[in-house]
């Protein structure tokens, strides 16, 4: 089973992962998404959102945008980021299954470079 998180507004893939309204948590299994929840965003505090959500067994993040920081955790966490998505939460999400959904590499995985991402 894979847990997938999208960082939505509205059912909507949101830009900003950190100041999100929330997140959709998809359980898929062979590929179908056999559940889905929503959580509330519990608030943007540096280095929380990613651990809260790895807590939750999360396999993979899917949002429009993320800041470096939160990469590195997730990527310490072995969570997957998908980043540079776009439009409705559970279509991304089908995609992202489908292999259709790649990164857009919108984000900094380079550590010697962290400090010119601009957090």
């Amino acid at each position: 089973m894979l847990k997938i998180a999208v960082a939505s507004e509205n059912g909507m893939v949101t830009e900003h992962f950190g100041h999100c309204e929330g997140f959709m948590i998809f359980d898929t299994e062979n590929n179908q998404i056999i559940k889905s929840e929503t959580v509330a965003n519990p608030g943007h505090k540096p280095g929380f959102l990613p651990n809260f959500l790895a807590d939750r067994g999360i396999n993979v993040i899917i949002s429009g945008g993320m800041g470096g920081g939160a990469v590195e955790i997730f990527n310490e966490r072995n969570v997957e980021v998908v980043v540079g998505a776009s439009g409705d939460a559970k279509t991304a999400v089908e995609n992202y299954l489908k292999g259709d959904l790649k990164t857009t590499g919108s984000v900094c995985h380079e550590h010697q470079h962290h400090d010119e991402c601009g957090e």
